[in-house]
């Protein structure tokens, strides 16, 4: 049975970044909270991995649009160290991918790009974001695979609309001892029941019971933090049933976005916060960060279907296909000396079912319609449910705080 309280004013499903912080700000507001979490650790899709002595962020793991977002002022609070300098894909020093001259060609269609999705979201209706690349261009598969990095998804199945209402300042910064380490700390002291997993939540009488593998709690309200996969596909049932947030959530799917972690033997012979694809005329392609914070480590990045089916390998098979793309990049003598360290799985992980969020063409308008309270009694956080900072853990957090805000206000008008 449930060893948390059983009849609290608020139950959060889910402890990611969205729930920790609906969380905390139930209970700095006065309300008796308690978060249910399945996994048996708090973040969610931020999760920091020691191994081989370094903390490595098998999920989220920069401060996007750092000079707004309220987690870099956190993170120095809890006495997390920010590193500041500027990422690699930012950096034209860090190209290590292009013959002379060819970097920039890259950029300027990129830019080039960006401007006709930037012109086409004011335009009457939606469309793919693949409808505005040039015709034949040189740059079109590489332009497609970084979609894949920064959406989980191919540009044939993204929104216009709702990529540009994205809000990057291109500020970005890193936690050195991990994203996920952040929000475990942030966790530490909150209540939050682990190994709970939440079958339904069912609103059909005075207070809201949710079913959990470990006993119902019924509450005045509930805010739900959980990823739009494992709502779209049913893993948490509503009764009376909420069809509109089912769709919503089909809607705004989540892609895929994985990353492999490599040691690297004499990776002082490889530039630092050095940066190289592994081809430039393909979509299905990694991005591999060289020496980040100065470790003797590679770290790769795969996305879209590139990413879910390199799972399927496990991490021996994420590695082959790494190791491939960097030997033919760098010589075969490097085969020997990278060794895999650990990989990502978010697309088989049944509590995430994938990374983040996307709104499918025509779907612009499902974010505002999923962070719709239900009843005043219903709430819903998530990246998802951000309308300018979607697909981040700041656009989660704090949604989480504002889904909390909705929830005190109701209450205590109640």
């Amino acid at each position: 049975m449930m060893d948390a309280v059983s009849q609290p004013d608020v139950v959060v499903v889910g402890a990611g970044a969205a729930g920790v912080a609906a969380l905390r700000a139930c209970n700095a507001a006065g309300l008796d909270a308690v978060a249910v979490e399945a996994r048996s650790r708090a973040g969610g899709r931020a999760h920091t991995v020691t191994v081989g002595g370094f903390a490595l962020d098998l999920g989220c793991g920069w401060l996007h649009s750092a000079d707004r977002n309220p987690l870099v002022a956190v993170a120095r609070t809890l006495c997390l160290t920010v590193d500041e300098r500027l990422p690699p894909w930012q950096d034209p020093r860090a190209a290590l991918s292009f013959e002379p001259g060819a970097h920039g060609a890259f950029r300027a269609a990129q830019a080039a790009f960006y401007a006709r999705l930037e012109a086409a979201s004011g335009e009457a209706g939606d469309r793919p974001a693949a409808d505005f690349l040039e015709p034949g261009g040189r740059w079109n598969a590489l332009i497609d695979a970084v979609s894949t990095y920064v959406n989980g998804v191919e540009l044939d199945r993204l929104s216009v609309k709702d990529f540009a209402n994205y809000h990057d300042t291109e500020v970005n910064f890193r936690v050195v001892e991990g994203y996920g380490a952040l929000f475990a700390r942030l966790a530490a002291h909150g209540r939050i029941a682990y190994g709970c997993v939440v079958s339904e939540i069912n609103h059909g009488g005075r207070r809201v019971r949710v079913e959990t593998s470990r006993g119902a709690l019924e509450a005045r309200a509930v805010i739900v933090a959980l990823p739009t996969n494992v709502i779209a596909q049913g893993r948490v049932r509503f009764s009376p049933d909420l069809p509109a947030k089912r769709a919503a959530c089909a809607g705004l799917p989540l892609g895929y976005a994985n990353k492999l972690f490599l040691a690297v033997d004499g990776a002082e012979d490889l530039p630092e916060n050095g940066r190289l694809f592994g081809a430039t005329d393909r979509r299905d392609v990694g991005a591999f960060h060289f020496r980040p914070f100065g470790r003797p480590v590679i770290e790769g990045y795969f996305g879209g279907a590139l990413a879910r089916d390199l799972e399927q390998g496990g991490l021996e098979g994420f590695a082959d296909f790494a190791i491939g793309e960097l030997v033919r990049a760098l010589g075969s003598a490097w085969r020997r000396r990278l060794k895999p360290l650990c990989a990502s799985a978010w697309a088989s992980d049944p509590f995430a079912l994938g990374s983040y969020s996307h709104a499918l063409p025509g779907c612009w308008d499902q974010r505002a319609i999923l962070a719709e309270p239900v009843d005043g009694r219903i709430f819903f956080a998530g990246e998802a449910t951000s309308p300018r900072d979607f697909s981040t853990a700041h656009g989660a957090w704090m949604s989480g705080e504002r889904a909390a805000a909705e929830a005190v206000r109701a209450l205590n008008g109640r």
